[in-house]
């Protein structure tokens, strides 16, 4: 079981140089975790792609489909006290936005408070950086 951030699904969806990585790691290890937001930071990141035309527009419905698909199959880490709280910890101790911290904490209570039991697969290298640094595995797709 690995919990996934949401640049690291995105490297599952994109033609990206660490697609190929992403997809042996799922390989590797079907379960996937993740906080209650990926859905929509994924298609933020595909809809910014799609504006910048690196993603051309039919292909789009095509990416969000295999999202959906993803989405079919993974555990999510919902939001509670718990999670934010522990997020609020991680804004003091790393230098993360929001959403990164919400992620981490949403990593740690997956983890049962035990991040060394538990993997990480990022592309995100602040987030990478500071889940190192509270003890989860990381998961090398670079």
């Amino acid at each position: 079981m690995r919990f996934w951030d949401s640049s690291a699904v995105v490297a599952l969806l994109a033609a990206e140089e660490a697609r190929a990585r992403a997809v042996a790691s799922l390989a590797d290890d079907p379960v996937m975790l993740v906080w209650w937001a990926t859905p929509i930071e994924c298609a933020s990141a595909i809809a910014r792609r799609e504006r910048d035309g690196s993603l051309p527009g039919p292909d789009v419905l095509a990416v969000l489909e295999q999202l959906d698909a993803l989405a079919a199959a993974w555990s999510e880490i919902l939001p509670s006290a718990q999670v934010r709280a522990m997020a609020r910890r991680l804004l003091r101790l790393h230098p993360l936005r929001a959403a990164d911290a919400l992620q981490l904490a949403a990593a740690i209570i997956a983890a049962e408070h035990e991040p060394r039991s538990m993997d990480f697969v990022c592309l995100d290298d602040r987030l990478a950086a500071a889940a190192s640094r509270e003890g989860f595995r990381l998961v090398a797709l670079r």
